[in-house]
């Protein structure tokens, strides 16, 4: 059942809706939906937006070319679109890296460099290089990995918010809660995300390396090991600032880490991550996982918990406890993932349009936010759809 919903919702719901945001006059797709349904094809689109489509498009090839041609054609097709907006307009031919975001037209309009941006732009190319077999995709998508090893590493980790030219600003794109943070939880594990499909469709040892670095990092310094949850926001030297815990991130980081893992071939490492995995899935499940409506709870800042339903939350939430279910058999995370469904389909997907509402209030009403802007994207819920068609 829960398969069959989502191969449903990818084809009857979300492919359909973002088809019609191509933009063939300016290239890429549309950046900007309003709450109203609003088409604003002036929009700015963000660089962000853009990578995830690109990586959408791939994927949905990926995943239907053996059983509908026709629509993972289509879909590729898309997704060379959405590489050529990328290739042309995003990315910075004089100081490297792409762009935060772009005018409609394709002129930059927000010309900062973000290790996370760069981390999606990595993403995707990796993921089009293994669909469409496009060379050039792939030498971009290791540029992108040389800028980023060479601009935004110190001798921690990995520093986030640049201008142009890689001189260090403040990092108000990612930092959240009344915090500034040097570092986040959040650009490391995109940049697992990406290194993982990029080693795994190149091979290429440096980004072993680099990728088992992140691990690292993760393991002995954003995980807390006692409370079974990651930490968040962090100072220059990986020292944790606030205390918030991100449901969401917690639930999406466990199976995008064991995917690493398994990408990487190290048993060792996936038997420990196996651990860590099933304890995180455990406490979200018994502090986030609301039973009664059967969806998730955003996070806690301090002793606030914020109730707000959250699409990525809700589609991260399938997805990370059906792995809790393949890797440990425990059926109440496979029965978690089929009642948070059921929350998606009555409550999350507007029925207006197939795509789905932003946020929800505490109450399961709609929040009055954008359908489209440069956060709110196919690649979530997508992905979701396409983790449980693969895995079930």
């Amino acid at each position: 059942m829960l398969k069959t919903d989502c191969i449903k919702e990818l084809t009857g719901h979300i492919i359909p809706f973002w088809d019609k945001l191509r933009d063939d006059e300016n290239g890429g797709f549309t950046g900007q939906v309003g709450y109203d349904l609003t088409v604003d094809k002036k929009g700015d689109k963000g660089v962000i937006l853009n990578s995830r489509i690109l990586w959408f498009y791939s994927s949905v090839y990926l995943t239907f070319r053996d059983s509908d041609a026709q629509l993972a054609e289509k879909a590729l097709d898309n997704a060379a679109h959405a590489y050529e907006f990328l290739r042309d307009k995003c990315v910075d031919r004089d100081f490297g890296g792409v762009y935060w975001m772009m005018k409609y037209d394709g002129e930059p309009c927000d010309t900062m460099k973000h290790t996370y941006n760069q981390a999606f732009a990595i993403y995707a190319l990796s993921t089009y290089f293994e669909a469409s077999g496009c060379e050039e995709a792939l030498d971009l998508a290791f540029e992108l990995f040389d800028t980023v090893e060479e601009k935004c590493t110190d001798d921690v980790a990995y520093m986030e918010a640049f201008d142009r030219e890689w001189q260090l600003i403040e990092n108000d794109a990612l930092s959240e809660n009344g915090l500034m943070a040097d570092k986040t939880m959040n650009t490391v594990l995109h940049l697992i995300e990406a290194y993982t499909v990029l080693y795994k469709v190149s091979g290429d040892e440096e980004v072993a390396e680099r990728l088992r670095f992140l691990l690292d990092i993760t393991e002995n310094k954003i995980y807390d090991h006692d409370a079974h949850k990651l930490l968040v926001f962090f100072d220059r030297e990986l020292s944790v600032i606030g205390d918030i815990h991100s449901y969401g991130h917690d639930i999406e980081a466990q199976w995008l880490i064991d995917r690493a893992c398994d990408v990487l071939g190290d048993e060792e490492l996936k038997e420990r991550w196996k651990k860590y995995d099933l304890e995180i899935s455990e406490n979200i499940y018994d502090i986030a996982y609301d039973k009664q409506s059967g969806s998730l709870f955003n996070e806690r800042d301090n002793d606030y918990i914020n109730r707000k339903r959250i699409w990525w939350v809700q589609a991260e939430t399938v997805v990370g406890f059906v792995n809790a279910y393949q890797h440990g058999g425990d059926k109440k995370f496979l029965e978690a993932a089929e009642k948070v469904m059921e929350w998606i389909k009555s409550k999350q997907v507007d029925k207006r349009c197939g795509e789905w509402y932003s946020q929800l209030d505490e109450n399961g009403e709609p929040v009055a936010l954008a359908v489209v802007d440069e956060w709110k994207c196919p690649y979530h819920n997508g992905r979701m759809c396409m983790e449980i068609i693969a895995r079930l």
